[in-house]
C-alpha cells in the first residue's frame, strides 16, 4: 500500500491537522505528493489546493494522487504564494511542511494572504524538520512572530521522533 511509503514526519503533521471530510485545504509546497495523498484520504465533500513552485512538485503530486484529481478532490497548479488568488474565507486549513519562507524572509504579504482567505477558526499549519537543532529556535522565534503580527494567535508543538517543529497560526 501506498500509504507506508509516506514519512512518519508528514503523517505526524497531518494527523495533527485533524482533517475534516468537509475541511477545504491550501497546502503550500506539495513536492512529492505525500501530504496531498494523506489529506485527501481524509476528504470527502471537502477539497485540498496544492501548489509548488516547482513544475516537478506539481507533476509528482499530479501522479501519486491522480485518483484524488479524477474525484475532483484535488487541484495542483505551479504557482508561488504570493501570486496566489482564492476566493476570501474559502479555507479550513493552510498546510505546509519544510517550506522556509515563513523564518528565512519577510513573509507579512503572504501571511495577511492566507489571513485573508482563512474561515474564522481556521488554522494555518507550519512544519519543520528539526534535524538542525541550531535551526530550531530561529525557525520558532521567526515563524511565530510573523504569523503574530499577522493576526494569528500562535502554538508550538515539538515532536523528537521524528524530529519535527510545528507552528500553528489560528484566526
Amino acid at each position: 500500500m501506498v500509504l507506508q511509503t509516506i514519512p512518519a514526519r508528514i503523517r505526524w503533521s497531518v494527523d495533527l491537522m485533524d482533517v475534516q471530510p468537509g475541511d477545504h485545504v491550501l497546502e503550500i509546497g506539495c513536492g512529492p505528493g505525500h501530504g496531498a495523498e494523506l489529506i485527501c484520504s481524509r476528504l470527502e465533500t471537502g477539497k485540498l489546493f496544492a501548489i509548488d513552485r516547482s513544475e516537478s512538485g506539481v507533476d509528482r503530486t499530479k501522479r501519486r494522487c491522480q485518483k484524488y484529481v479524477d474525484a475532483g478532490r484535488l487541484t495542483v497548479r505551479q504557482i508561488d504564494l504570493a501570486t496566489l488568488r482564492v476566493p476570501v474565507k474559502r479555507l479550513h486549513k493552510v498546510y505546509a511542511f519544510n517550506v522556509n519562507l515563513f523564518w528565512v524572509r519577510d513573509c507579512s504579504e503572504e501571511i495577511a494572504l492566507l489571513h485573508e482567505r482563512l474561515l474564522p477558526g481556521g488554522a494555518v499549519y507550519l512544519f519543520f524538520e528539526a534535524t538542525r537543532p541550531e535551526q530550531v529556535p530561529d525557525m520558532i522565534e521567526k515563524t511565530s512572530a510573523a504569523l503574530a503580527e499577522g493576526g494569528f494567535r500562535v502554538q508550538v508543538v515539538q515532536r523528537k521522533v521524528p524530529a519535527c517543529v510545528g507552528i500553528i497560526g489560528r484566526r
